[in-house]
């Protein structure tokens, strides 16, 4: 069996494609924050994401690169999540009742990850179909990006607000959890490192969620229109 189809192999496919996906989500979490410099700030931040690289590469180079890569990843990160999943099901031992907590603990960090992982793809379509295709947004027009979130989180649309906050809880869980469980396959398991990735964790998670939930809230409540 090659090395990267080992349980260890698998660790670290699932550990870099999680770090990979959380410096995207770092990145698209800043760029939102341009919302609050104003309509042409943020259009222009927008435009600039489109035509990099131009005449050289072609239009929507970059973020083609982007979004291709964060497929990769995402797709690298559930197969690897799926086989150890598996592996893990068919090597349970048999059932000792001092063991009931520890897996009671597993089955709960698995349910968050698991449920978690599927309220975040079902939010990436959406999201996609919103604000990337347009298919579901009042603003048909591209280059109004900063239009088309204020429509998208006006308070008439509270609904998609809400599933948008909701996503982001399930995120925050996930992340924490993620990077983890990371932290302890790329630099063991020891007392040490536990702690700062506990911590690492925890406050990675509360930035992102606390940078994307900024945006619905502050066109919501009327701080940005």
């Amino acid at each position: 069996m090659p090395r990267w189809r080992s349980s260890i192999g698998l660790k670290i496919v699932m550990a870099v494609s999680g770090v990979l996906m959380v410096l995207f989500i770092i990145a698209h979490m800043a760029g939102n924050l341009h919302i609050f410099e104003g309509r042409e700030e943020m259009n222009d931040y927008a435009h600039g994401l489109r035509t990099f690289g131009e005449p050289i590469l072609p239009h929507e180079s970059l973020l083609w690169v982007l979004r291709l890569g964060l497929i990769a990843s995402i797709g690298a990160h559930l197969w690897s999540g799926i086989v150890l999943s598996r592996r893990a099901h068919l090597a349970r031992p048999v059932k000792y009742a001092h063991r009931h907590k520890a897996r009671g603990e597993s089955r709960g960090a698995y349910g968050v990850m698991r449920w978690g992982g599927i309220t975040i793809a079902a939010f990436v379509v959406w999201h996609l179909l919103d604000l990337t295709f347009r298919t579901v947004n009042p603003v048909k027009d591209v280059p109004d990006a900063y239009g088309a979130v204020v429509a998208t989180f006006a308070p008439e649309r509270w609904p998609v607000t809400v599933f948008y906050l909701l996503a982001l809880v399930a995120l925050g869980f996930h992340l924490r959890h993620g990077i983890w469980s990371a932290v302890q396959t790329i630099a063991g398991p020891g007392p040490v490192w536990r702690r700062r990735g506990q911590a690492v964790a925890l406050t990675v998670a509360a930035v992102v969620v606390a940078g994307f939930a900024i945006v619905p809230l502050a066109v919501s409540f009327g701080l940005v229109s």
